[in-house]
């Protein structure tokens, strides 16, 4: 599930929590859209903590090369 994409998990997170909300899901399929629900969530989340370090070190890069010159 890891190359999955952030905007296709987020799209999917969706659905389930719309299923669930609107009551279409059948209770011998809730807990495995749970399980993928919680999958999906731990994995947009790091690709949101590894963004976010990418953009920290580009950023803190550009503040050191403009304190530099």
């Amino acid at each position: 599930m890891a190359d999955v994409k952030f905007s296709k998990a987020i799209k999917k997170l969706d659905e389930i929590i719309t299923k669930i909300e609107n009551e279409e899901i059948d209770v011998d399929e809730l807990s495995d859209q749970v399980k993928e629900a919680v999958q999906l969530i731990e994995l947009c989340k790091k690709k949101i903590e590894k963004a976010e370090m990418e953009v920290k070190r580009v950023v803190e890069g550009f503040v050191d090369e403009s304190v530099e010159k």
